[in-house]
């Protein structure tokens, strides 16, 4: 009988203790699932998708191991050097445009940048040129031209290091896998920095380009701060440059400058100076002006210079860039604005 109680007892017991023992058994399985750990089987991707960072999940891994190596001849030290195809946009774009510039006009920059040196090395690989020393193209570290390395960077940006890199390695970053291109092939994708009003046409200034490099307006260029320069020159040092360019300048100064052949943006084609007829490029190089978009007076022996915009004109213009980006526009939209008819593809 006593056997019989006990056995009632303990089966009474069980039943009180069944519903508490689903009840934590269910409440452990769910926290498990919300909640998973770092070491859960989560993908890298979703966890990168959360992060802070602008640029694409994809985008980290492929930054990391690159695409290419670029070799590059470094006219300052002589030397010929192997770069990482990331580490070299992230110190060309710095070298081109201002780390604090909008990240869509960075993110525009790495593009250009990235098509316009694969093209480079294509071009330079399928066709060496002596020069170069077996390098893809050059770079002049020493005075801050196409190339910057980390050091450099950091002596040059001080206090503002961290930040001006990180900027530019988010627009790296976001970018490195792509490039324009135009009939299968990557396009020359030239820039400069200020245009006069509206960008050149490759063929007006080289005689030929691809059907992309064409003018278009960039007007906000005109409202930029170095839009304008002036440069004063004696006609001694003007007789000095045009000599460089094989002419012979006799007579008055004054008509020492002919007809002039302009292109639809500005730039001056061709000038008759002298006795000769030269280019406008070579004749802004000689000058040392910014741009071969310049009219000038005589007075007093002196030549005075009246320059528009920076560079050479065709392709993207950095400020015309900067302030697509400050008025919304995406890197995509700037790339196909300055490069009209080309179209943005992946690796």
């Amino acid at each position: 009988m006593k056997g019989t109680i006990a056995l009632l007892v303990l089966f009474f017991l069980l039943l009180l203790l069944l519903p508490c023992l689903v009840f934590f058994g269910n409440g452990s399985r769910n926290s498990s699932s919300e909640n998973p750990s770092v070491s859960s089987s989560v993908p890298s991707s979703t966890i990168l998708q959360t992060s802070e960072s602008s640029a694409p999940a994809s985008a980290a891994p492929q930054a990391e191991t690159g695409q290419t190596t670029f070799s590059v001849l470094d006219k300052t030290s002589g030397s010929v050097q192997s770069i990482s195809q990331r580490e070299f946009l992230i110190g060309t774009v710095s070298t081109e445009m201002s780390p604090d510039s909008p990240p869509e006009a960075l993110k525009a920059q790495a593009v250009a940048a990235n098509t316009y040196y694969l093209r480079q090395q294509q071009v330079h690989q399928a066709n060496p040129d002596p020069s170069l020393s077996g390098a893809d193209f050059s770079c002049e570290t020493g005075k801050w031209l196409t190339y910057a390395d980390e050091q450099q960077r950091k002596d040059r940006w001080g206090d503002n290091y961290q930040n001006y890199e990180t900027a530019v390695e988010n627009a790296v970053d976001a970018t490195i896998g792509q490039t324009l291109k135009i009939d299968g092939q990557l396009v020359d994708a030239t820039y400069f920095a200020i245009s006069s009003g509206e960008t050149e046409n490759a063929s007006d200034l080289w005689g030929g380009g691809q059907s992309c490099l064409v003018s278009v307006a960039s007007p906000e260029d005109c409202f930029d701060p170095g839009f304008l320069s002036t440069k004063a020159l004696s006609s001694d040092e003007v007789k000095t440059a045009a000599e460089s360019l094989g002419c012979t300048m006799d007579g008055d100064p004054s008509s020492w400058f002919g007809e002039t052949n302009r292109s639809k943006a500005g730039n001056i084609l061709t000038q008759t100076l002298g006795n000769q007829t030269v280019k406008g490029q070579d004749l802004r190089f000689a000058l040392g002006l910014r741009s071969a978009n310049f009219t000038w007076t005589y007075e007093n022996n002196t030549f005075t210079f009246t320059v528009k915009g920076y560079g050479h004109g065709v392709g993207m213009s950095q400020v015309g860039a900067k302030a697509m980006a400050q008025s919304g526009n995406s890197y995509e939209e700037i790339l196909s604005w300055y490069y009209p008819g080309s179209s943005l593809e992946s690796v």
